[in-house]
């Protein structure tokens, strides 16, 4: 029986720090839920986990390729990329994704997260810029800080144009900020070209669900950086196979292929799979596989991962995903319908509870509210899975229950999810026993 150790000094700092987490209700837990319960959290938009051909189809991958190859390894890669990971079937799967997003070039990564950190950590160069909308995902700012990038400046979110926005606090447009910085010490270098201005947004923002108006950003970039030195990078996780035909993404629904200068398309939400890949030209991918530390020094995706992408953009290229996308549609029009209704019925006050009035493009609806916690709570405890979003993961008051939705939701169970809202509500506006009797 081991004896117990006094807690170090170190243990305790962290403990405090827990405790202080906690204190602000922002301690993060790990926790799962039973199957039997109605999913409105997972980001598999699609619900591609439940459709039987997709299962067999990667089955009958496995199986073709461990009976073709009984030595080879089929559980783990031996090694990174560099070493003993590579394979041809990993670089045919590239060229198929490269393929399909009407890209020159793809390299794989185990994540998006490594994706990002790889690509803005090694890219950019020694006096160039990086200007990123302010609610970029968190692995973006891990890699530019890590970056030789001389200033990584934000602009406000979703804002291209300068509309008098720019004089109040925050970011300025990324007009703005583009302006200011040609006209600043390194405008001379800008606008010759010897400095690079990487523009960093997502295709879809995962916490309101809003899209990135990249027709707008292009345009603005080209017209201000006419020397040819401005590139936009954009992060497509949340909208890889929900938008663009047959789920291309954003970027092939507006035809800016030639536009963008990298793309990360992850395969861990609409695609239902694991892993990410960068789309750049074959020029940024030999960079990347030189340069890119989260692809060099790191095991490379054995062969059940790169099956699960590979059976999924065999999915999507056939057309079958259109169903479901459709579907998808008329599940998100009605659950936005029932929740804004609740607003409107109980003129709800903002910090109790608020729903953009507009029909969202995405599977994503922000239930903003003061009281994430407790209206997360009260809907898991009947059996319909949202999370409470609070800070710092979004700007203190913004907080919220971000609500997914899913090809495979039914009518049935947005309908119980919109009326659990709607007693939460009615619970909170009058403080007594929550009536049994159906508002909806």
């Amino acid at each position: 029986m081991t004896q117990s150790r006094e807690t170090s000094g170190l243990e305790k700092v962290l403990a405090a720090r827990l405790a202080d987490r906690q204190a602000r209700s922002q301690l993060r837990r790990l926790t799962s839920f039973p199957s039997s319960t109605a999913d409105f959290s997972s980001n598999s938009y699609l619900s591609l986990q439940l459709v039987p051909e997709l299962r067999q189809a990667y089955i009958s991958l496995l199986e073709r390729h461990a009976s073709s190859s009984p030595t080879g390894p089929l559980f783990g890669s031996g090694g990174s990329r560099l070493l003993d990971g590579n394979t041809p079937f990993a670089e045919s799967l590239e060229a198929q994704i490269a393929a399909f997003h009407h890209a020159p070039a793809s390299l794989l990564f185990n994540s998006g997260f490594d994706a990002n950190v790889g690509l803005f950590s090694c890219v950019p160069q020694p006096g160039d810029i990086i200007v990123y909308d302010e609610l970029i995902h968190a692995s973006v700012h891990d890699g530019m800080r890590t970056s030789r990038a001389a200033q990584r400046i934000p602009f406000r979110h979703n804002t291209v144009m300068s509309r008098g926005c720019d004089k109040d606090q925050g970011p300025g447009s990324l007009e703005r900020v583009i302006t200011d910085l040609i006209q600043g010490e390194r405008g001379e270098a800008i606008k010759r070209g010897r400095n690079a201005v990487f523009v960093a947004v997502e295709g879809v923002y995962s916490m309101d669900g809003d899209i990135a108006p990249l027709e707008q950003i292009n345009s603005c970039v080209t017209r201000l950086l006419p020397a040819g030195n401005g590139h936009i990078i954009v992060d497509e996780a949340h909208s890889t196979g929900l938008f663009g035909d047959q789920g291309r993404g954003l970027v092939c629904e507006y035809g800016l292929e030639d536009s963008v200068f990298a793309r990360v398309h992850t395969f861990g939400k609409a695609m239902g799979a694991s892993g990410a890949a960068v789309l750049c030209t074959p020029v940024v991918r030999e960079y990347l596989i030189n340069y890119a530390r989260t692809l060099i020094y790191t095991t490379a995706m054995p062969l059940p991962g790169l099956a699960s992408i590979k059976v999924t953009y065999d999915f999507l290229a056939s057309g079958k995903a259109d169903v479901l996308r459709a579907n998808l549609r008329n599940i998100v029009t009605r659950a936005h319908e029932l929740l804004l209704a609740i607003c409107t019925r109980h003129k709800t006050a903002p910090e109790l509870l608020h729903v953009d009035p507009d029909v969202p493009r995405s599977p994503i609806i922000a239930l903003l509210t003061g009281q994430p916690r407790s209206l997360a709570t009260y809907c898991q405890q009947r059996g319909l899975i949202v999370r409470p979003i609070v800070a710092p993961t979004v700007p203190k008051g913004r907080e919220r229950v971000r609500v997914c939705l899913h090809a495979a939701n039914s009518l049935a169970q947005v309908t119980a999810l919109a009326q659990a809202v709607e007693d939460w509500v009615w619970h909170h506006k009058t403080a007594e026993t929550i009536p049994t009797k159906t508002r909806l």
